[in-house]
């Protein structure tokens, strides 16, 4: 069986590629791209009588690398009623999502070799999505005795076949491991196993400068989470010029909305807050110098209950894996801050660098990840369209830009619109 997809205009930073073509993936796998430079369309010049082939028309739309989000909290196994593996995994691939890391905060904790397997077994009976997990860098989340690194980067999972280790990173998400010494030895550990440390930095500009500083100790790779304040992306800049082996994400709402915005808006609560206009416009330049590698979502589903709060009382966090393409498209390559390729680099390339996965690529011989997108399709953002159990976006009856149409993973068609 191949499928072709035909006629669309293919944005691959990886080969540096932006022009209109054909792909054709042969048992899940990129065999041929054929650039139609105004020929006519593939189907019309040569395989139409082929019954084994299945066509996929992107006339006027995106064909990109399967998009990668470095940060979602998937919530299973503990706060099912929020999310679960599922329903996340559908939401991502609604989203264009083809791989995505689930963070560590659930109940129980990703600190050991039986959770990160649960959620390993869970993710391959219920999702098409790549699903990575993150392991916690302290046992229980405490930041008092580190997490077995060794045990959980053992553990045979999807990931272990995409990345060689059985977790994705380790990370403390949704706190910061205070301790400075547990931190350091844990660095050193993770550099001994080859493992990216994802820093939740809180407060964020004392802790983006003491985990550079550790991170140039140890020699680990080291890995900021939603990055949203000027004077950590200075810290950042300086820290890569040093050669530092640090990368940095952040999320459409840092680049798209400001504290000013808020209005006690429990859908505009998340932990890091909104900041100031000048934080958005030093994010945006990030985005564009290098400086911020990726954009990843933050997906922060809440129940309904949590959110219908005081703001003060409400959780913080918003969800994202369905509006991160068109929000990002929308704000930052349509008002020209950034190009077609550079948004895309952001959002699959360097994600699958920073992880070091083979995908982010549309390259013949790679697996075929990737999403077709039509970014002329404009629309509302509603939360009785989300897949995701959860509605707290901060984006709601915002008008976007660029509708996936297909998600596929492997050389199957796991969403189609």
């Amino acid at each position: 069986m191949k499928l072709l997809i035909n006629n669309g205009l293919i944005v691959d930073p990886g080969e540096n590629l932006e022009a209109a073509g054909d792909l054709i993936i042969e048992d899940g796998i990129i065999s041929e791209i054929i650039l139609t430079d105004g020929k006519k369309p593939l189907y019309d010049r040569k395989l139409q009588n082929d019954e084994d082939i299945v066509y996929l028309d992107a006339k006027g739309k995106w064909v990109v690398p399967g998009l990668i989000d470095l940060h979602v909290h998937l919530r299973e196994p503990g706060f099912e009623y929020k999310e679960d593996i599922e329903s996340g995994c559908k939401a991502a691939a609604k989203g264009g999502i083809t791989t995505l890391c689930c963070m560590p905060n659930t109940n129980p904790a990703i600190d050991n070799a039986a959770t990160v397997s649960y959620i390993d077994k869970k993710s391959k009976k219920v999702a098409d999505v790549n699903v990575l997990a993150l392991g916690a860098v302290t046992k229980g989340q405490q930041g008092a005795e580190p997490a077995d690194l060794m045990e959980m980067a053992d553990v045979r999972t999807r990931c272990r076949e995409l990345t060689g280790k059985g977790i994705c990173g380790i990370s403390e998400d949704g706190k910061t491991v205070e301790n400075e010494e547990v931190m350091l030895r844990t660095m050193k550990k993770a550099k001994e196993l080859g493992i990216t440390v994802f820093s939740h930095a809180e407060p964020e500009v004392q802790i983006v400068e003491r985990d550079l500083k550790l991170a140039e100790l140890s020699g680990c790779s080291l890995h900021f989470c939603h990055i949203s304040k000027k004077e950590s992306l200075e810290l950042i800049r300086k820290a890569k010029k040093r050669g530092i082996p640090v990368t940095a994400e952040t999320a459409p709402h840092y680049f798209t909305l400001d504290s000013s915005q808020v209005n006690a808006d429990v859908n505009k609560k998340m932990n890091p807050p909104l900041r100031t206009k000048e934080d958005v416009e030093a994010i945006i330049e990030a985005l564009k110098d290098g400086t911020l590698d990726a954009i990843a979502t933050d997906h922060a589903p809440h129940h309904v209950k949590d959110k219908e709060l005081s703001f003060e009382k409400a959780a913080n966090g918003v969800v994202g894996l369905e509006t991160s393409f068109p929000i990002s498209y929308t704000m930052l390559v349509k008002t020209g801050k950034l190009t077609p390729l550079e948004l895309i680099l952001k959002m699959s390339t360097a994600p699958a660098d920073i992880l070091g996965v083979d995908r982010g690529s549309l390259k013949i011989g790679k697996a075929a990840d990737l999403a077709i997108i039509d970014v002329d399709q404009e629309y509302e953002v509603r939360p009785e369209d989300f897949a995701s159990k959860a509605k707290n976006s901060p984006f709601l009856g915002v008008k976007v830009f660029g509708k996936v149409k297909d998600t596929i993973v492997d050389g199957k068609v796991i969403w189609e619109d």
